[in-house]
């Protein structure tokens, strides 16, 4: 599994820039047994009204095409970004 964090963490380096350049940020929480990457959006991402946009044309579809053996991304503070 630390090979797989490491694969997720390198995609996660590549969105990253366009997270930060609008104030956001996103932290990797964990990947559960059955492949789905938790997420937290952090700073401007938090509260942003695109944050599911963010969260499914950014951040999994990159983790998912970067790391195909994923099968899906969440953000486990998403209740609270709406």
């Amino acid at each position: 599994m630390n090979d797989l964090k490491i694969k997720v963490e390198a995609a996660l380096e590549q969105i990253r820039p366009y997270l930060l350049a609008d104030g956001g940020n996103v932290a990797l929480v964990e990947i559960t047994d059955d492949k789905i990457v938790k997420v937290e959006l952090l700073n401007a991402c938090k509260s942003c009204s695109m944050s599911m946009m963010t969260l499914k044309a950014g951040i999994e579809e990159t983790i998912m095409r970067e790391v195909p053996e994923i099968k899906g991304v969440e953000a486990v503070n998403f209740a609270t970004a709406l």
